[in-house]
C-alpha cells in the first residue's frame, strides 16, 4: 500500500490508543512483523509544540519504529501550523488527524467525534494542514452520532475534497462501546463514496475477524487497537495469512514477551511514566492465560514496577512452567535492570 509517497509493506495499521500505542510496544509489534504503519497516542495539538521529546512519554521511540504516523488532536486552526512544525522537527512519517475520539473529556474540549457535527471547523483545520505539509495526511473517524448516509458522505468526500490522503473509519456510533458488534458494511458504503483509500477499524482480534471485516468492508486495510495488546504477533499471524506476505514465524513465549516490554518501558520512560503503561498492556495480554484474570488484578494492585514485576513472574512461575524455563534469562536480565 501507498499513501501518498510513503510505501507500507502491509496494509496494517496500528491503532493510537491512549496508555498503550507507545515505543515499549510498537517495537514489541516489531519483533514479530507484519505492520505496515505505527502510530503515537493520541497527541495535544496545543501542547505539542512544548514537549520534550526525550522525555515525553507520547514522543519517545527509537531509530527503527518506522514508518511512524503521529496522531493529532485538534480543535481549533490556530493549532494546527504549530503542532506540524513539531512534527517536521520528530521526522514524522505521516500525520493522522483525530476526528473520531468518543471519550467525554476530549469531546467535551472540543475535540475528537464532536468535530463531525462541526464540518466548516474540520474542513478549515484539514485545509490548513494540508496547506502545511506534504507528509501523507490522514483522518480517522467513526459513523458518527447516528446512522446518517447523507450526513457521513458529505463528511467523508468533504476530507477527500480537502487533501486527506487516506481515511480511516473506526466502524461504531459515537456512543457505541468496544462490546458492541462493529458495522463493518458502512466502511463498505465509505469506500464507495470516495477514491483515497479507506480503512476498516473495530474489532479486528483474530486472522478470522481480518477476513471477514475484509470480505464485508471492501476495505483497502486494516487498523488493528486492542488485538495488538492482547497478541501482538497478531499483525504478523494477518499478514501471512490474509495477505500471504513471507513473515518468519516467531515462537511465542509468553514470560519472554513480557518481559520485553517491561525491559523496554524500564530502559525508555522516566519512572512515573512506567507503572501505568505496565497495568494498562497486563489487563489485555493476561488473556493468554487461562487464569489470566489473576495476572491482570495482582499487577494492577502493584504499588511499583518493581512489585508488580515480582508479581508477574511469580504468577508464570505457578502456570507456565515451559515459558519460565524458555525465557529463564531474559527474566533474569529484566529483574537485573530493575535491581538498579
Amino acid at each position: 500500500m501507498k499513501i501518498k509517497d510513503l510505501h507500507l509493506d502491509a496494509p496494517l495499521l496500528l491503532a493510537p490508543m491512549a496508555g498503550l500505542t507507545h515505543s515499549a510496544l510498537r517495537t514489541l509489534l516489531l519483533q514479530f512483523g507484519g505492520v505496515g504503519l505505527l502510530s503515537t497516542e493520541m497527541l495535544a495539538a496545543r501542547k505539542l509544540p512544548v514537549e520534550n521529546e526525550h522525555l515525553s512519554p507520547f514522543l519517545v521511540r527509537t531509530e527503527q519504529e518506522r514508518p511512524l504516523s503521529y496522531q493529532l488532536l485538534v480543535k481549533a486552526v490556530d493549532e494546527v501550523d504549530p503542532a506540524l512544525e513539531a512534527l517536521h522537527r520528530l521526522h514524522a512519517d505521516a500525520v493522522d488527524i483525530n476526528l473520531g475520539c468518543p471519550a467525554p473529556k476530549v469531546r467535551r474540549s472540543g475535540g475528537g467525534s464532536s468535530l463531525m457535527d462541526a464540518p466548516e471547523l474540520v474542513r478549515e483545520i484539514i485545509a490548513e494542514a494540508r496547506r502545511a505539509t506534504a507528509l501523507p495526511l490522514t483522518a480517522k473517524i467513526r459513523l458518527g452520532e447516528s446512522f446518517s448516509e447523507e450526513k457521513l458522505q458529505s463528511f467523508c468526500r468533504m476530507l477527500e475534497g480537502e487533501g486527506i490522503d487516506l481515511l480511516t473509519v473506526h466502524a461504531r456510533l459515537r456512543k457505541e462501546a468496544f462490546c458492541r458488534k462493529p458495522h463493518w458494511e458502512w466502511v463498505a458504503k465509505v469506500k464507495e463514496w470516495i477514491s483515497i483509500p479507506v480503512i476498516a477499524n473495530g474489532s479486528v482480534l483474530s486472522v478470522a475477524d481480518a477476513k471477514k471485516c475484509l470480505h464485508i468492508s471492501n476495505a483497502d486495510g486494516l487498523m488493528i487497537g486492542r488485538g495488538a495488546a492482547y497478541t501482538p504477533w497478531l499483525f504478523a499471524d494477518i499478514a501471512r495469512e490474509v495477505y500471504g506476505l513471507d513473515i518468519p514465524k516467531v515462537k511465542i513465549c509468553l514470560p519472554a514477551v513480557y518481559a520485553d516490554f517491561v525491559a523496554a518501558l524500564v530502559q525508555r520512560f522516566v519512572p512515573e511514566r512506567r507503572l501505568g503503561r505496565m497495568k494498562e498492556f497486563t489487563h489485555y495480554f493476561a488473556t493468554n492465560y487461562f487464569f489470566g484474570h489473576i495476572l491482570a488484578c495482582e499487577v494492577q494492585g502493584a504499588d511499583s514496577v518493581e512489585q508488580a514485576w515480582q508479581k508477574a513472574c511469580a504468577f508464570f512461575q505457578r502456570n507456565d512452567e515451559q515459558g519460565v524455563r524458555e525465557a529463564e534469562q531474559r527474566l533474569a536480565e529484566v529483574t537485573a535492570l530493575l535491581a538498579g
